[in-house]
């Protein structure tokens, strides 16, 4: 059997074509998803899924466990990919919806890693991929929830980077720009249960702006890649001998980068209110 890797977020987009990619690859994927009609489908095109949903702690035990079933209880690498958006200006956000996408997109992540590392660390090596974005490091207006998400996931990433310079795990993130997925149809859900543009101050601009983005069908952003892209960059952080520890992925992500270190806060600031 070969290498074998738990991949959340599996049912579609990147980390669907990661799962396809790497087994491709002789990867022994674990594909897990959050809903169980998703499991079913990738058990039918030929894939071992579990069932794993990062809002929920015992979800999260009882996927980890049937994954090590299915590896033997090992596992070489796990590919933190699952998250999901929920549109809206930072003022019109209720502590619950924070609470409900900090669950899923911090707290979820941050506990499957911990259950994996006292595993890789037994086996004498592993590697943990967190799947970050352009918006880990830079913010977007309109994306305030989910931007403090990969905020979050930098910081303990890069600490759990640093702290685990002395064993034989390697931490890596990926910073993906546009890439081709259904982050957009999947946030339209959450952002009606918990938005209330209506009464908003800003309900001109949900009118004139956040709407048409989010209920239009605008066919790829510029510059959007294929989510293969993202997928090639994952091999390289998982075979490489020395991985590198940050993957930007599209050309926005480099850009962004660049500015970052380059601008001053308020001309970013100006770059940023414009795009």
């Amino acid at each position: 059997m070969g290498r074998s890797i738990l991949i959340t977020g599996s049912s579609s987009g990147i980390g669907h074509a990661a799962a396809h990619g790497l087994k491709a690859r002789g990867w022994h994927v674990i594909a897990s998803v959050r809903q169980a009609a998703d499991v079913q489908k990738l058990r039918d095109a030929g894939f071992d899924s579990v069932q794993l949903d990062y809002a929920d702690p015992r979800s999260v035990d009882q996927g980890l466990s049937e994954a090590l079933e299915l590896t033997g209880g090992r596992l070489d690498a796990l590919f933190n990919n699952g998250a999901f958006g929920l549109p809206g200006a930072v003022e019109d956000l209720p502590r619950g919806a924070l609470e409900e996408i900090f669950a899923a997109n911090l707290f979820g992540v941050h506990d499957l890693t911990r259950r994996v590392i006292p595993l890789m660390r037994a086996q004498g090596k592993g590697r943990i991929v967190q799947h970050s974005s352009v918006l880990g490091y830079v913010t977007y207006k309109w994306r305030g929830a989910y931007v403090a998400t990969k905020y979050a996931l930098e910081g303990l990433t890069d600490t759990l980077r640093l702290e685990m310079r002395d064993t034989p795990l390697h931490i890596v993130t990926l910073n993906t720009g546009p890439v081709t997925s259904d982050l957009r149809v999947k946030s339209i859900p959450r952002f009606e249960r918990w938005i209330d543009w209506e009464n908003s101050a800003r309900a001109d601009l949900y009118r004139s702006s956040l709407l048409k983005r989010l209920y239009e069908a605008r066919g790829p952003d510029p510059f959007e890649l294929p989510p293969e892209a993202v997928v090639k960059k994952l091999v390289h952080a998982l075979e490489s001998p020395r991985p590198r520890a940050r993957y930007y992925i599209t050309a926005p992500a480099h850009i962004a980068a660049g500015l970052r270190r380059a601008l001053p806060t308020r001309a970013l600031d100006w770059v940023l209110d414009r795009g």
